[in-house]
């Protein structure tokens, strides 16, 4: 895949990969696409689930002009990262894409590097922001109390964004679908079953609602209230280190420096002191609410909105008036 050249007849040419929940398209790709639009730029969309063919629609009202759909002959791309990898490498070798850009999802944490050493590329995850003509990306260090601005250099480039850090705008234009079969093999990893974990609720670094509860939930049975909580909300459930150490959630579920780093438009925290390690993960809410009955907390104090109660009375209130929402409901 080697070349001098990464555009052609002046248009840049950037590759999107599409993830997929329960047969949709993630709602966070569309600020993947937003952010990789431009003049000049060319967006590809690399589909490799089996529904891609139902996705134009949606893809071109943000502005992708191509979706390549990805197969296999006899083989089934699916659950498989080592073939997925080769698979996209191959499209863009064909198409001559040399920008990659994707969400830091667990999907993405799990192709995108195979992708950048199997090509040997710079790789940049977390990004909240690209300049994809200097080839500039901008993330969070040092538990997000710098951004810095890191130069990427080489033929190709691959990035990771941050689900939620850029706001999807839609511009429609019309989108061409293209077949395209790579001739792969995955010698070295075989799938022989999936054991999905289970949180029971939305996955986190992608959620736009997100409520949590810390210390103050006691037991593994007391986050039912936020449970009936977040079904009304459409939201994640979330946790803090706290909870998870003492063995009430799994780790899956934990927000901060050593869980999910999540940028939601609605952060609900119950029960949560707000260390600094905690607050690293989620200081980029939106809207943060705080629940807790000491006024004190360092949550309470870093918080939009404080409510000083206990989580056990107002969590419940909470739901029943979001119930009666009509709008919330629908």
């Amino acid at each position: 895949m080697a070349s001098t050249e990464n555009t052609e007849n002046g248009v840049k040419k950037i590759g999107i990969l599409i993830e997929f929940e329960n047969d949709k398209i993630k709602k966070a790709n569309y600020g993947v696409i937003t952010a990789a639009r431009g003049a000049g730029h060319e967006l590809y969309a690399l589909v490799t689930d089996a529904e891609g063919v139902h996705c134009k629609a949606q893809l071109q009202a943000y502005g992708i002009q191509k979706i390549v759909l990805i197969s296999l002959k006899k083989v089934s791309l699916e659950q498989n990262p080592v073939r997925q990898a080769k698979a996209i490498i191959k499209a863009m070798g064909h198409f001559g894409i040399y920008t990659l850009c994707g969400l830091t999802s667990p999907q993405g944490k799990d192709l995108l590097p195979r992708i950048a050493a199997a090509i040997d590329a710079p790789l940049v995850m977390d990004c909240l922001h690209v300049n994809f003509a200097d080839g500039i990306a901008q993330k969070p260090q040092f538990s997000g109390k710098t951004i810095a601005d890191i130069k990427v250099r080489g033929t190709h480039h691959i990035f990771g964004i941050r689900p939620n850090a850029i706001e999807a705008v839609s511009a429609p234009c019309r989108a061409d679908v293209i077949p395209f079969e790579a001739h792969v093999d995955s010698k070295r990893l075989k799938i022989k079953e999936i054991k999905p974990g289970v949180s029971g609720t939305a996955n986190l670094s992608e959620a736009d609602i997100i409520i949590s509860g810390g210390r103050a939930m006691r037991n593994t049975k007391n986050y039912k209230v936020l449970y009936d909580c977040a079904q009304v909300l459409n939201a994640a459930v979330g946790a803090s280190r706290v909870a998870v150490d003492a063995g009430w959630v799994p780790h899956a579920m934990q927000v901060g420096q050593t869980g999910a780093t999540v940028n939601p438009k609605l952060y609900i925290a119950c029960g949560i002191s707000g260390s600094v390690q905690h607050f690293a993960g989620m200081k980029t809410a939106g809207v943060i609410v705080a629940i807790n009955i000491d006024p004190d907390a360092n949550m309470m104090r870093n918080c939009d909105y404080g409510i000083v109660g206990d989580l056990f009375e107002i969590v419940p209130i909470l739901t029943r008036h979001l119930m009666e929402i009509p709008e919330i409901n629908q």
